[in-house]
């Protein structure tokens, strides 16, 4: 069953695309050098986006060791490496945005994608960074676009302490930069709450998983 997705007054009347970013951009400095930057609504249409990722991704469900038992990983999801088409051309587009505005930067583009469906308040995922890889000993970007209802986004510094919530969905994006893959970690927390369907599109560079 196809979950219930609510969309947006404009999320599926507006003509689909990425905003500007340069001073759309709102940067959050954090501790110990990790840093966080979020554009709210920055993909237009971004519920029409939604409803075609949910039918053409070929979304796969994964199992994992945890705890001493194999489980169930509780989201879908769809890795797109270097040189796979992407499922929809506007996320070419929101490579390409990403790249001019953060290269500088980051110094190397962003490479692939990653897609998870969170279908229901009880897909989540636990606190962790994006440390496979080079993110695990280097400074490095994860920039995630999400569509879909919005979701509680939770980041804390690595250990535990106070967390900061970003409510993220109908096209807003996060960008993590600086040490925050190692110094600081994020979440999807589950929800009790009735909550609608989200697709979460991450973007990272070569080697960063």
């Amino acid at each position: 069953m196809r979950p219930v997705f609510q969309a947006s007054l404009l999320g599926l009347d507006e003509d689909m695309g990425v905003g500007p970013l340069g001073g759309a951009v709102r940067r959050t400095i954090l501790d110990h050098g990790a840093w966080i930057d979020v554009v709210p609504g920055w993909m237009a249409g971004a519920d029409a986006l939604f409803d075609r990722l949910v039918d053409v991704v070929p979304w796969r469900e994964e199992r994992r060791w945890m705890y001493d038992k194999v489980v169930d990983v509780p989201r879908l999801q769809k890795f797109y490496d270097e040189e796979e088409p992407l499922p929809d051309p506007v996320l070419d587009d929101a490579m390409r945005a990403l790249n001019s505005h953060y290269h500088d930067e980051l110094g190397e583009p962003f490479r692939t994608v990653g897609l998870c469906f969170y279908r229901d308040g009880r897909d989540s995922v636990a606190w962790h960074g994006d440390t496979i890889g080079r993110g695990g000993t280097e400074d490095t970007m994860v920039a995630i676009l999400s569509v879909g209802t919005p979701r509680s986004l939770l980041l804390r510094p690595r250990g535990g302490g106070h967390s900061i919530r970003h409510d993220l969905g109908h096209g807003d994006l996060l960008v993590m930069g600086g040490s925050c893959q190692r110094t600081w970690e994020h979440a999807i927390p589950k929800s009790t709450r009735p909550t609608g369907p989200r697709v979460s599109i991450q973007f990272r560079p070569r080697g960063v998983r």
